[in-house]
């Protein structure tokens, strides 16, 4: 079965990297909460996607110059608001973003010692990938592949990869699973797309509409397209069950 991955929660229905948005893809059936995650300018690692402010609240220019307590005052939650909101009830994909601004800080190294072995850690970039994957082996890595990151490179080190859907085809499908890769696709949100994807077996689809993912999963038909790679496991925090007591995540 192909899991729904709520892309920045539910962000069609609420606004994006909210908590609102996170508690909504619950509601909705999602399997995983997909954020990104930034860090403030006192080193707190913080949930927005954008570079700058502007489109998304009231104030303007780069994240990175703003202190965490001013960001949650315009709804921009913690990493750690999150974790606690989630956790237990849905899996979670922390997309590391904008790294290469954070070199001068330990961002890869405060994010993953908030995290949990059950969680997954994203990113475009392969350094922050290698920085996680060296302080938290346990941590299961998804790298988007392209230009920059080739499926054969990101099998040395990555649990899954990630697959740009108008970029993605059966053959690149295949030569992932070939290499025992979890394949993911972002972002899906047609539902004649979300169907074809699904019947080429694609282990997890990145949407903003998680409701209507589960509703096109359930059709007749799509239970189980194929089995999945070796080392491809579901969730450990889904709302049906609660995460191993030996995965609680270190502060």
């Amino acid at each position: 079965m192909t899991w729904v991955i709520a892309h920045r929660g539910a962000s069609f229905a609420e606004t994006e990297n909210t908590l609102p948005a996170f508690e909504r893809a619950i509601a909705d059936g999602a399997d995983f909460v997909e954020f990104d995650v930034q860090m403030s300018v006192d080193g707190e690692p913080v949930v927005f996607h954008d570079e700058d402010l502007d489109r998304l609240t009231p104030l303007t220019g780069p994240l990175r110059r703003r202190r965490a307590a001013e960001l949650r005052e315009v709804g921009v939650p913690t990493l750690d608001e999150v974790l606690d909101l989630v956790g237990g009830r849905i899996g979670v994909m922390a997309e590391l973003k904008n790294a290469h601004l954070y070199r001068s800080f330990p961002f890869v190294e405060r994010v993953a010692a908030k995290l949990s072995p059950e969680h997954v850690v994203i990113s475009f970039q392969q350094r922050p990938l290698l920085e996680a994957r060296r302080l938290a082996p346990e941590l299961r890595i998804v790298q988007h592949v392209g230009p920059r990151v080739s499926i054969r490179a990101a099998a040395r080190y990555a649990w899954g990869v990630g697959f740009w859907d108008a970029a993605v085809t059966p053959r690149g499908l295949s030569r992932a699973r070939a290499l025992g890769l979890v394949t993911t696709v972002f972002t899906v949100n047609d539902d004649a797309r979300m169907l074809a994807l699904a019947t080429l077996g694609v282990d997890g689809l990145f949407t903003d509409r998680p409701d209507r993912l589960r509703a096109v999963l359930r059709r007749p038909g799509l239970g189980a397209v194929r089995s999945r790679p070796g080392n491809a496991r579901p969730p450990a925090s889904r709302p049906r069950s609660a995460p191993p007591a030996s995965s609680k995540r270190r502060r």
